[in-house]
């Protein structure tokens, strides 16, 4: 692709982001519907967040995606926040018309499209979502609208986490959530008739790819399965649920998604879902 001035620029801001792969996708997806855009992306401390937003407006950056550790604290540089993302208190990608910053987060739909992509439809579905932390926020609150019945869980010391975006979800959608510390017990006890299991932390993530918070013999063959994780693109948690029959969904679907929709809101344009899910798949395999 050609480089002009005429060129609209899009990008990732966070630290670190060197291992990202929302370049390749992005830019594969340019590529073959002709538009004329690049994307890139830039590590930016958090001390200087704020300069870095002030000069992607100046620069009229089309948009740019948020990740670790910012997505929080760019809320109060931004001129406007939807909807779904003032609910989940986080962002992830920020549109800019013409100098007016508009936050948004996809992640939590990312993971809708997964799952309805499957055959998986969460209305009316009891769903056990494992963990509190930001990823866990965004997916429950986007569950929750679309008419799950949740159940959160976390480890003790940090119960209050869950018990806090249950009381966000209840203050918002009027929706009762149930919060549940993750232990064995507690865990049989919330799987017991449930439809969709959501793992939502970093446990299984590589290095420590041969752990699950999830016993073997509490996965039953009618749960669909999804693990935030993309690398490894199989966790212990789906390997061990696919050998009991369960449908997975790994976290690089969620990847891909978030992107699609970051994508749309930018150009305007559709892309590929199969293009960007190439692109990220290529990275994972050279790690």
């Amino acid at each position: 692709m050609k480089i002009t001035s005429k060129t609209r620029l899009c990008a990732l801001i966070g630290d670190p982001v060197e291992h990202s792969m929302s370049p390749p996708m992005h830019n594969a997806a340019y590529a073959e519907l002709g538009l004329d855009f690049v994307y890139v992306s830039f590590r930016v401390i958090k001390e200087r967040l704020a300069e870095a937003v002030a000069g992607l407006r100046a620069l009229n950056v089309r948009g740019f995606n948020v990740t670790m550790p910012h997505r929080v604290i760019i809320i109060p540089m931004l001129d406007a926040l939807d909807p779904l993302a003032r609910q989940i208190g986080a962002v992830n990608t920020v549109v800019n018309d013409n100098g007016v910053l508009t936050g948004y987060n996809t992640d939590g739909l990312g993971v809708l499209k997964a799952l309805q992509e499957k055959g998986v439809e969460p209305k009316g579905k009891k769903v056990v979502v494992i963990g509190a932390g930001g990823a866990s926020r965004a997916i429950s609150h986007v569950l929750a609208r679309q008419g799950a019945r949740l159940t959160i869980t976390n480890r003790r010391e940090e119960l209050d986490w869950a018990e806090n975006i249950a009381a966000s979800i209840k203050k918002d959608l009027e929706a009762e959530v149930d919060v549940m510390e993750l232990g064995h017990t507690q865990l049989e006890k919330a799987l017991s008739g449930a439809d969709i299991l959501v793992q939502a932390t970093s446990v299984g993530m590589h290095p420590g790819a041969d752990i699950s918070l999830v016993p073997a013999e509490l996965l039953k063959s009618d749960l669909a399965v999804f693990d935030v994780i993309y690398s490894p693109l199989k966790t212990k948690l789906l390997r061990e649920a696919e050998a009991a029959g369960c449908r997975t969904i790994s976290g690089v679907e969620m990847l891909v998604w978030q992107g699609v929709l970051c994508f749309e809101k930018w150009t305007g344009r559709t892309p590929s879902y199969q293009t960007m899910r190439r692109e990220a798949l290529k990275m994972l395999q050279k790690e």
